[in-house]
């Protein structure tokens, strides 16, 4: 008996033996696994440009709690730079995908095409969008009617010389670092492009449209129509302005839709998706 389980012990230990050897040897076939840094695993993402790879780094040493995505994202916005500095022509111009910031802007002689009158039924008297912009806020603003809703648009399209004067109105009582929270300079407003509305419910001010329930039902029902709240809260710093609960931007159902199920500015949304 003694002998059997003295045979058995040796069993089993030639078996854990015969484990470690192997498992020895597969890993010495096996290369050992290296680690990327950060500019390789960078050079992946789909939206990386190579000539950027210096603000990439600069940029990730300076905020290294973001992510790779946000880091490439962001820089190809132009966040590693102050507003209004670096700027160029808007991308995807007279399309409902261009790209209207404080680092992409628009001329002084551009005037969107098909440019017509809302209805005034609503909204306020002289209010303009291009054709495919108003029929999607009509079609919005009567199914918020059926629930029954207001949704009226107090301000559309304005040409640049009404935004230059506008926002030097602003300048004049706030001064610019303030001023430029909240207004854009002539040429970096959306208003321009005639797919930009800022929307009230005819009780309050517009600027208090968050407190009605019409904002609720924007929020859940916009998107249907292509229409995406443009400075959302809390993402301030990719937008460049201060949260504006009834500040709408027409996009076309598709992004609308996208922009609202993954919690996404435009500006995200345009470099890694629309961007060439």
């Amino acid at each position: 008996m003694k002998n059997k389980t003295i045979g058995i012990f040796y069993l089993i230990l030639l078996v854990i033996l015969i484990f470690i050897a192997r498992h020895i040897l597969i890993n010495e076939k096996l290369p050992i696994k290296k680690e990327l840094t950060f500019e390789e695993e960078i050079q992946k993402i789909p939206y990386y440009k190579d000539e950027n790879l210096k603000r990439y780094q600069n940029y990730k040493k300076q905020n290294k709690n973001f992510s790779n995505n946000e880091i490439v994202t962001y820089v190809n916005i132009g966040l590693d730079n102050p507003y209004y500095t670096n700027i160029k022509p808007s991308p995807r111009q007279y399309t409902k995908e261009i790209l209207v910031n404080k680092y992409n802007y628009i001329s002084s002689t551009y005037i969107p095409n098909n440019l017509q009158m809302i209805n005034t039924k609503y909204s306020n008297n002289g209010m303009y969008l291009t054709t495919e912009a108003k029929e999607a806020f009509e079609r919005l603003a009567a199914a918020a009617e059926k629930d029954q809703y207001t949704i009226t648009v107090m301000s559309a399209y304005r040409s640049y010389e009404y935004q230059q004067s506008l926002y030097n109105r602003y300048l004049a009582i706030d001064g610019q670092e303030l001023t430029d929270t909240y207004s854009a300079r002539a040429g970096h407003s959306e208003h321009q492009t005639g797919l930009a509305i800022d929307v009230y419910n005819k009780s309050k001010p517009y600027t208090e449209f968050e407190k009605t329930q019409e904002f609720y039902w924007m929020k859940e029902n916009s998107y249907k129509y292509g229409y995406i709240l443009r400075y959302p809260k809390d993402k301030e710093f990719i937008t460049g302005y201060q949260y504006e609960p009834w500040h709408y931007r027409y996009v076309g159902v598709e992004i609308a839709t996208y922009l609202y199920k993954n919690n996404l500015t435009y500006d995200e949304y345009f470099i890694r998706n629309l961007e060439k």
